[in-house]
Formats: C-alpha cells, sequence, structure tokens
C-alpha cells in the first residue's frame, strides 16, 4: 500500500447510524452463486444461485456482479468462456456455460425480471453477449420506472434499458472494439453519475471515461497512463475517481486532474497470487474501501492507511466451504451506496418484492 497524500475526504452518514454495514453481498464467480455474508460471523444468510453451471430459474453461471436494492436482488449472469484448462465452474471446456442474462431476483429466490435470453449470446432485441456488470438508472433520460443499465461486454456497449426491454440509450459500437468515438474494448462497469454522465471502465482500453449522454466523451482517466485493465471505476463524493487496476494488482484514486492521490497493491503478502487480479473497488461510508481481489479469492476492507480491517475467503485458496470463495469478482456492503449510482424513487413494482425507496 501507498499512501502519497493527505486521506481522501469522506462523507458522514446522515442518520446517525453505523458505519459498519453489517451484511456483504458477493458475486462467487465460479462457485455460480451470489451470496449474503454476515460480517461478524462469515455465515452465509442468504443466497441466490444452486451452484449448476447451466442457467435457468435457480441458477446463475459466472455470475460477475451483483447489487442489493430493497427487497430485491440484482445481478448478470456473465457466463464462463471456454478454456483450457478448463476454468473453475463450467464442465464444458470446448463450448464454455453461458448464461447472458441480467436478472432481478426477490427474497425468495424467484426471478421477478431479466433480460437477455437464457444461455443464448447474441446482440439482437432482449439479447446480451457476455454482461459483466448492471446498474439501476433511476430517472434516466427522464425515464419513469425500471431502467438497467448494463455492461454488455462482448458486444462491445453498455447499454440502458427500460422495463419494457427496450434499449433507450448505448454507448459503444455493438460488435466493434477500439478507442476511437463511440468505441469501447470490453467494457467492465458503468455509472451513472449526478450530472447525468455516465463514467465506464473501458477494461482494455486501460481507460475510464466519463461521457455525455449525446456520445461526446467529458473526461478520460489513466492514472498518468499507467493503469492496464480497468475493471471498475467509481466517482467518489469529493469528485476523485476510484479505479480498479487490474493487471498491477492495485487500486487507485485519482483526483478530477487524472493524478493519483491514493492507491493500494493486493499482491504484497508473501502468500498471495503474484497476479490476482482484483475486480471490484467501493469505497464505504466509513471512508475503508471493499475490495473484490479474485485470484487471492478473497473480498477485503482496508482502511486509508491500507490495514486490512476485514476478510471472508482464505488468501490464495480456493473453495465453498465455510468462508471460502472461488474468484469473488463482487462485493458491496447492504445498503452502502456510496460511490455507486443509488436506486432511489423506481417505483417499481415488481411481483415478488416491495419498491425501492
Amino acid at each position: 500500500m501507498t499512501c502519497l497524500v493527505a486521506a481522501p475526504q469522506t462523507s458522514a452518514p446522515e442518520d446517525g447510524r453505523s458505519f459498519k454495514a453489517d451484511h456483504i453481498l458477493i458475486a462467487d464467480q465460479f462457485n455460480n452463486r451470489v451470496i449474503e455474508v454476515d460480517r461478524a460471523t462469515h455465515r452465509i444468510v442468504w443466497q441466490f444461485g444452486n451452484g449448476s453451471d447451466v442457467a435457468g430459474p435457480s441458477s446463475i453461471v459466472g455470475v460477475n456482479d451483483a447489487e442489493r436494492f430493497g427487497e430485491l436482488t440484482l445481478m448478470s449472469g456473465t457466463g464462463i468462456p471456454a478454456s483450457d484448462p478448463p476454468l473453475p465452474g463450467c464442465s464444458d471446456p470446448v463450448n464454455g456455460c453461458q448464461d447472458n442474462r441480467v436478472i432481478i431476483v426477490n427474497r425468495g429466490g424467484h426471478i421477478v425480471w431479466q433480460y437477455g435470453q437464457t444461455g443464448v449470446p447474441g446482440s439482437d432485441a432482449d439479447q446480451l453477449n457476455t454482461p459483466v456488470d448492471a446498474i439501476i438508472a433511476p430517472g434516466f433520460l427522464g425515464e419513469r420506472g425500471l431502467v438497467v443499465m448494463i455492461s454488455d461486454q462482448a458486444n462491445q456497449r453498455i447499454i440502458a434499458v427500460n422495463r419494457q426491454k427496450k434499449i433507450i440509450w448505448q454507448y459503444g459500437t455493438t460488435g466493434v472494439s477500439g478507442n476511437g468515438p463511440n468505441q469501447l474494448n470490453d467494457p467492465n462497469s458503468q455509472q451513472l453519475l449526478d450530472n447525468g454522465n455516465v463514467l465506464i471502465a473501458d477494461e482494455n482500453n486501460d481507460r475510464a471515461i466519463e461521457v455525455k449522454t449525446d456520445g461526446s466523451i467529458a473526461a478520460q482517466f489513466t492514472a498518468g497512463g499507467t493503469l492496464s485493465g480497468v475493471a471498475f471505476a467509481s466517482r467518489l463524493a469529493n469528485g476523485d475517481t476510484l479505479i480498479t487496476d487490474a493487471n498491477n494488482s492495485r487500486i487507485v484514486e485519482v483526483d478530477p486532474h487524472d493524478v493519483v492521490v491514493w492507491q493500494y497493491l493486493t499482491n504484497t503478502d508473501p502468500a498471495s497470487n503474484p497476479s490476482p487480479l482484483p475486480t471490484r473497488a467501493v469505497r464505504l461510508r466509513n471512508g475503508d474501501t471493499l475490495i473484490s481481489d479474485q485470484f487471492n479469492q478473497r473480498v477485503i476492507e482496508v482502511d486509508l492507511d491500507g490495514h486490512i480491517v476485514f476478510d471472508q475467503g482464505v488468501l490464495n485458496l480456493a473453495g465453498n466451504g465455510f468462508d471460502m470463495l472461488n474468484g469473488p469478482y463482487d462485493a458491496k456492503a447492504v445498503d452502502d451506496f456510496t460511490g455507486l449510482t443509488p436506486p432511489k424513487n423506481l417505483g417499481l413494482g415488481l411481483q415478488g418484492g416491495p419498491d425501492a425507496k
């Protein structure tokens, strides 16, 4: 860990509650499940996904992202690609194990909304190809009700779809990778900002970009040209941008001028995987940072001095037993939307769960 300047600003809670969230929601990628764990006991208190590598009503394959809002959970069924040697969680190394859905699930484990055809990759209406991230984007372009914004990675685009599954906005040219106008190279996340712009982690262009709804780029962040594999980007309340610099095993915070003000390396422990490829970093209300340290098989919370104050999973050891994970891709503190797009005033009316407030 390297602390380069004074600690970045954090906001105080408005309701007097403890800063510490009680539960952590984790997309446990190669265990094909989303789990909610109690941070005090490390025990699973809720789960979706029965571990199957065939996508279905009770299963999710290669899940990369999950977010709780109210009594509902949004998650991205990315799928697991073909690989030699085979990747864990998939029994078909030749064809891979497809999912290609973004789903909303209620507390009872029932799917109440879905975008994408189960197990079918595509780019036509109601089709996705390797969706890696999804957020609820309330009020986007004045749309009332449900709007879901999706990183449709293999289609090289970010799309926003409404409840009726109509694409109401897109950035990136479908099926075309590049770094020119309206082009992305494996987009990996998006955040709807307070100013109406969209912050995109443009993974293999090694940048985070802020785009306007007209498609023009308002800002670009590369940490002075040092980023490699931008897995996630998050705009903080102080105007800085928190970026997961996966190939450098680093979480980095840059100011509006792209100057690095804080960083944390996830591979400094002697027992660490040398290249753990961290995938998500979320700044919490208490000022700590929650990191999905994917191939170190753990989720960690670090303070601004770089001390680990919480961990879930066993360092560099994959599994699905007690306090074990396999490729955790995403982790968020339940009910903490610091640095994320808050799903407020939705009026969803989805069957099986109350509207989020």
